[in-house]
């Protein structure tokens, strides 16, 4: 009992289930001014609805990525779009235009090359690495493409 913190906090059973349900999430920045990343936003309604138990890794990937790519995107000017570089390999880089999901592990990024050739990329989520960056957006729009804010406006419809 010794090693064992007493404390007058009460929860009820549903307090205690929902406590254990929700994800963990942290981060640390060492700027003082970095700005407020997805970790430190609450889940969208749509998304915390469904407990995580009841997702494939595959949707549960694809909720995160969202929510990654909505803030990501909420940081650029109007003169920028949210890219995805490829890790490991020189293939370059694809200019987001969807994201989709294939139970139970496969996640796939739709979009257009620098050349502006379409790609797809179908990656299993153990192999799940993807680095946003920002690009310049076509000349010929006149206003960037948000996919983030998109494809979070979806998660709520479920």
């Amino acid at each position: 009992m010794a090693d064992e913190e007493i404390t007058d906090q009460i929860q009820t059973s549903a307090e205690a289930l929902e406590a254990s349900a929700l994800p963990c999430a942290r981060v640390v920045h060492t700027a003082p001014d970095a700005p407020k990343t997805a970790e430190l936003e609450p889940l969208p309604e749509g998304v915390a609805a469904e407990p995580i138990e009841a997702k494939s890794p595959a949707q549960w990937a694809y909720e995160r990525l969202i929510l990654y790519i909505k803030n990501f995107e909420s940081q650029l000017d109007n003169e920028h779009e949210v890219a995805m570089g490829f890790t490991g390999g020189d293939a370059g880089v694809l200019r987001i235009e969807g994201i989709g999901y294939f139970d139970p592990d496969i996640v796939t990024f739709y979009g257009r090359d620098d050349d502006g050739a379409r790609t797809q990329l179908i990656q299993h989520v153990s192999q799940l690495s993807v680095m946003l960056r920002a690009l310049a957006k076509a000349p010929e729009v006149e206003e960037p493409r948000r996919i983030g804010f998109r494809l979070a406006a979806d998660l709520e419809r479920k």
